[in-house]
């Protein structure tokens, strides 16, 4: 979700998928074609497509679901055609947000996220307005009871990683998009599930959010927006420390 702590996301999407099933599975279908069509149906030879199963499985989709939104991707099974669409824009309090859209109907979603926008006191920008604020790379997070961070990072830095970041909830593995495909499979031959693994947008520079009634409609907006069927992933540059944001989630 937010920008001011990369581990809430972790912790926000697992209650998503708690909560919304069919939202999700909807979302981890169209991405599951998406990868068989640019990269084929075997995921010994799809990395990405290996990891997005492993997203299904843990989401416990159903393996019907799993195996038609393959053949839809391999052109098998007849199928919607989804375009990708990022959109950036501003919200409460001039936080920055790139929203990633998969669709079959573009001025559908183009609506939907410019009136979400709208109704929380921000606006859509033009390309690029926002994106240089944030760096476009794999992002893969592993809490500390997983590895070490030597061992980690003699996997990940030999797999083609750039970095790798350490914090108290644990740590983060950052790679150029290229290099994402290759670094996950090297963590999956190790053994080392992520906690989560993204073609992300991580925030450079990020903005202070101290007004409780402010946090509370940016944490709005995040919240319309990731129930857009349309929406896959949802990034800010908000920073809060822990007693604003838990009083704005209350």
């Amino acid at each position: 979700m937010a920008g001011h702590n990369k581990w809430s996301k972790v912790k926000r999407a697992k209650a998503v998928t708690d909560s919304r099933k069919g939202k999700v599975f909807s979302r981890l279908s169209r991405d599951i074609t998406l990868a068989a069509k640019s990269g084929g149906g075997d995921p010994s030879g799809n990395a990405r497509l290996r990891t997005l199963l492993l997203k299904a499985r843990d989401a416990n989709m159903p393996v019907d679901n799993v195996d038609r939104a393959i053949k839809k991707g391999t052109g098998e099974l007849p199928g919607v055609v989804y375009e990708e669409i990022t959109y950036e824009g501003y919200g409460p309090g001039g936080v920055a947000f790139i929203v990633k859209v998969m669709t079959d109907n573009k001025t559908r979603a183009a609506q939907d996220v410019r009136s979400a926008f709208t109704r929380h006191g921000g606006h859509l920008a033009s390309s690029g307005a926002v994106s240089f604020q944030f760096q476009h790379a794999g992002q893969f997070l592993l809490t500390k009871e997983k590895t070490t961070e030597d061992a980690l990072m003699e996997v990940a830095l030999e797999a083609g990683a750039d970095d790798v970041l350490t914090s108290e909830q644990g740590f983060e593995v950052r790679c150029n998009v290229h290099a994402f495909d290759k670094v996950s499979h090297a963590l999956e031959q190790k053994g080392l599930k992520p906690d989560s693994a993204e073609i992300a947008y991580i925030p450079t520079t990020t903005v202070p959010v101290t007004d409780v009634a402010v946090a509370k409609t940016v944490l709005k907006l995040h919240d319309v927006l990731e129930e857009n069927d349309d929406v896959q992933a949802v990034f800010s540059n908000e920073e809060m420390d822990d007693a604003v944001s838990a009083a704005a989630s209350a």
